[in-house]
């Protein structure tokens, strides 16, 4: 049974860092893409980042490039994103993905498995 658990979410002030994480379990991880999403009260999932099989291709959704960065670490069948200089419309409910074509994408569609989020709230 594929499992994506994620950790790290939490409240946090504007200007701040967060590291989420995303432990990956039933699936071959070293040949999956990852990739993170948020989705905001009342709004639609929207891309964050994504990470390919080899670490590396990423990409970034244009509101986070240069303040988020995603990586992976195989040993431990886990994605982060390290979030920095927070703004409050970060704040969302955060849901990493797995796809099973191990390359990079930021449609949405194309992501085999979810997890079941982590909020973060940026204060002003």
């Amino acid at each position: 049974q594929v499992q994506l658990v994620e950790s790290g979410g939490g409240l946090v002030q504007a200007g701040g860092s967060l590291r989420l994480s995303c432990a990956a379990s039933g699936l071959p991880f070293k040949s999956y893409a990852m990739g993170w999403f948020r989705q905001a009260l009342g709004k639609e999932r929207e891309f964050v980042a994504t990470i390919s099989w080899s670490g590396g291709q990423t990409d970034y959704g244009d509101s986070v490039e240069g303040r988020f960065t995603i990586f992976r670490d195989d040993a431990k069948s886990t994605v982060y994103l390290q979030m920095n200089s927070l703004k409050p419309e970060d704040t969302a409910v955060y849901y990493c993905a797995a796809d099973a074509t191990g390359f990079a994408t930021t449609r949405i569609n194309r992501y085999d498995y979810w997890g079941r989020g982590t909020q973060v709230t940026v204060s002003s």
